[in-house]
């Protein structure tokens, strides 16, 4: 009977792969976490756009009067002001150097001039302060020799200020606005449905082009290549595309639905929330935009299905279709008795990654919509939280909302899934 006692040189060469394999993990795991804990903490933060900037003590320098003869008197004014209305500034400082014949007199009792360079200790500035410091001056002779204006020389500021992003103050502002908010609710129905059925559109439509280019017949390769195209392209050339073909004035759609008689005004497929539609009697609100965006998303992304989906299907033993033949099976009891179990696993899998790459979608819905016309989706609240209002705190709150959302997803999944489904 074989032991299967380890022996020391195995261990040894275990350990040796695994320190080899270490700084890969490191490198990959720091790609990973860092920029989700930092997402996290920004999350607890009360963090605008004007905060990315630190407060700081900015200074204007001017030459005040005319120097033209030795002995002539001036004055260099510094404008001083604190960047920021909210934090007050702390041991500030400022220092220049003194154009070469310039002699000040009567110094800011805050300054001290050591030869030609000039320090001021400023102590503590208050939020939005203004101020000034003026160093009257007497024109040499090797300045007006040499005549060089006091801006030519760059003032330089120091101070030191608490930073929201790296202090240890956390809030839980930043969600309760996320939660309170009237159109959570709204987006986070938008996002479910929008990528439940775009990922479904996707599959099923792979599903389709798999199994009709499951035969050999002349000019499969230039259909196959053709498939791929609206998964190849630019985004944004696509997108692009459709909003010319689906244009309310000038689009081909429009244009040949009015012709046939189908439309009697043109319609505006991507900024219509609510089509109202007069179906048997009954008059409904058809979400027009977000099934026009969900048709994108499915039609772009079939491409990826259909690869997987085809090559699990060329991969089945033909003499189980021959089988099927001699006992008569039509052709929709073949696909699902015999293509759709053997496919399910590739399936299951396919779900899972499109499920999470369509959830987390954000340039398809703004190049088409913007995230206008019911199809603002939890992605494209997070830029419209960080970017348009300028609350980064709150976008990095709807962004670890998602995290979650996908988190809890992948875990239920994974725990439903059959055993021995997928790759």
């Amino acid at each position: 009977m074989a032991s299967n006692t380890v022996g020391p040189i195995a261990r040894r060469e275990t350990r040796l792969a695994y320190s080899m394999l270490l700084p890969t993990v490191a490198i990959v795991m720091s790609i990973v976490l860092l920029p989700l804990i930092a997402n996290i903490w920004i999350s607890f933060k009360p963090v605008e756009i004007a905060d990315l900037r630190p407060p700081a003590l900015l200074a204007n320098e001017r030459l005040r009067g005319d120097l033209v003869a030795t002995g002539d008197e001036a004055e260099i004014q510094y404008r001083l002001r604190n960047s920021s209305r909210d934090t007050g500034l702390g041991s500030a400082t400022l220092t220049d150097t003194l154009p070469d014949g310039l002699e000040p007199f009567g110094v800011d009792p805050r300054c001290t001039v050591e030869g030609r360079k000039l320090a001021c200790d400023l102590g503590d500035i208050e939020p939005g302060a203004r101020g000034e410091i003026v160093i009257p001056v007497r024109a040499g002779e090797a300045y007006i020799a040499n005549p060089v204006n006091p801006r030519d020389s760059e003032a330089f500021t120091d101070a030191s200020a608490p930073s929201i992003l790296t202090s240890l103050s956390f809030t839980l502002d930043n969600f309760h606005a996320v939660f309170d908010s009237e159109e959570f609710l709204t987006v986070l129905w938008v996002t479910i449905v929008y990528t439940l059925f775009g990922t479904l559109g996707a599959i099923v439509l792979g599903v389709f082009a798999a199994q009709l280019l499951n035969r050999e017949f002349r000019g499969r390769s230039i259909l196959r290549g053709l498939y791929l195209f609206p998964y190849v392209a630019p985004v944004i050339a696509m997108a692009f595309t459709w909003l010319v073909l689906f244009d309310p004035f000038s689009g081909a759609i429009n244009t040949m639905l009015q012709r046939m008689d189908v439309a009697g005004e043109p319609i505006n497929f991507f900024g219509e929330r609510m089509l109202p539609v007069n179906l048997f009697g009954f008059e409904f609100g058809f979400p027009l935009a977000l099934a026009m965006v969900i048709a994108f998303e499915a039609w772009r992304y079939f491409p990826l299905s259909f690869l997987f989906i085809l090559a699990r299907m060329q991969s089945i033993p033909t003499d189980m279709y021959e089988a099927a033949d001699m006992d008569g099976a039509t052709p929709f009891q073949k696909f699902f008795r015999l293509s759709l179990p053997q496919i399910m696993g590739i399936i299951a899998v396919l779900f899972l990654l499109r499920f999470i790459w369509t959830f987390n979608k954000f340039d398809d819905i703004f190049l088409l919509t913007g995230g206008a016309a019911g199809t603002r989706t939890l992605t494209v609240d997070v830029y419209y939280q960080g970017f348009a209002i300028g609350n980064l705190g709150a976008g990095a709150a709807v962004a670890v909302v998602i995290f979650v959302m996908l988190l809890i997803f992948a875990l239920l999944y994974f725990r439903a899934m059959p055993k021995g489904e997928g790759l």
